[in-house]
């Protein structure tokens, strides 16, 4: 992957990003709070996914994002532990939102998560323009 691909590949991931965050924002003030949990949590892993291609990593499933996040930003102290808390929590959420009827959630579970989420995207944002990506 050349630089140009490597820019232009973080663009589209942030751009789909943006549009999780927005149906998120969307379901959530329909109350439809499972759909907003789920969105939430592809908005953050469409964040982590174009950290990741800064350093020319394509994960190809969730956990692999989670581990190559881990070991090449959180074990390197770019990211503190909590980051990858954060994405754990909202990956484990995701699934019971999508494949549990039975959990339900709260207003309050969406607020602290998209808090969360939102913070963690903004460091990742911070940390991608310092390197020039954005």
């Amino acid at each position: 992957m050349n630089e140009e691909n490597k820019r232009k590949n973080i663009q589209e991931e942030l751009e789909r990003a943006d549009k999780a965050m927005r149906a998120a924002s969307l379901l959530y003030e329909e109350g439809l709070l499972s759909d907003a949990i789920s969105r939430l949590y592809y908005f953050l892993l469409y964040n982590i996914r174009a950290l990741l291609l800064t350093k020319g990593m394509e994960p190809k499933s969730h956990e692999g994002a989670l581990r190559l996040f881990s070991l090449h930003f959180v074990k390197e102290k770019i990211f503190n532990p909590k980051s990858s808390h954060i994405f754990s929590k909202l990956m484990k959420y995701r699934e019971e939102a999508d494949y549990n009827p039975s959990y339900l959630f709260t207003k309050e579970d969406f607020t602290e998560f998209k808090k969360e989420a939102t913070e963690l995207a903004k460091k990742i944002k911070e940390y991608l323009k310092e390197r020039g990506y954005l």
